[in-house]
């Protein structure tokens, strides 16, 4: 994954969702930029009641249509502006970036889902950015043997979170883990980075069942 350059004046979200599209091939021709809302924009979005994590996506149905609106914490994309992760991915913005890839991950492939006419649900979404955390790091910062446990081990989930959340993410974290190792084994260990691409590739077009179906395999 090629993350372009704050040089371009283009946001952290806007060069993340340029990146993650470029590496899936795909194309929302949607600035992200247009849906990112601030903190009393989405509470009032939410009705005032709902969780409030650092990194939302708020949908909902509008005369047929889609809408959505994302939040990424303010501080979060001050310090991405600051220690940018295109100059180096490092234990300054590490845990921000992973915070913004989900953000965009989530923007990119609900709007994709919407576009397609396709139902998806909150499982995939969360597993397929469990996913794109790992890609994204692995492609831009290069092999690290620490990633996994830093992605997916060394997490604690939020105390709020009601027993189908918490149950929701487990899964999808347990199953990115897995995946992730089989990746590793399979091709980035043995270098094939080609190879590596079109699974991602492969992976990411896949509806949920598939997507677990594959991991099983692998």
């Amino acid at each position: 994954m090629s993350l372009p350059h704050r040089a371009s004046r283009l946001s952290v979200l806007a060069r993340l969702q340029l990146g993650l599209e470029a590496l899936y091939r795909v194309e929302t021709r949607l600035p992200i930029d247009a849906f990112l809302v601030d903190a009393e924009t989405r509470e009032a979005a939410l009705g005032g009641g709902g969780r409030l994590p650092r990194e939302q996506l708020v949908v909902r149905q509008v005369e047929g249509e889609l809408a959505m609106a994302l939040f990424v914490d303010q501080a979060a994309l001050t310090n991405l502006e600051r220690h940018d992760p295109a100059d180096r991915l490092d234990e300054r913005n590490f845990t921000d970036f992973c915070l913004a890839v989900e953000g965009v991950s989530h923007f990119v492939y609900l709007a994709l889902c919407a576009a397609g006419d396709r139902a998806v649900s909150q499982l995939e979404l969360e597993l397929q950015a469990e996913v794109d955390k790992y890609a994204c790091c692995l492609l831009l910062a290069g092999r690290d043997p620490a990633l996994r446990r830093r992605l997916y081990r060394d997490v604690r989930f939020a105390d709020d979170l009601d027993p189908d959340e918490r149950s929701r993410y487990q899964a999808a974290n347990a199953e990115a883990n897995r995946y992730a190792a089989a990746l590793e084994r399979r091709f980035v260990d043995t270098e094939r980075t080609d190879a590596l691409l079109t699974e991602l590739r492969r992976f990411y077009r896949m509806a949920l069942a598939d997507k677990l179906g594959r991991i099983a395999t692998l």
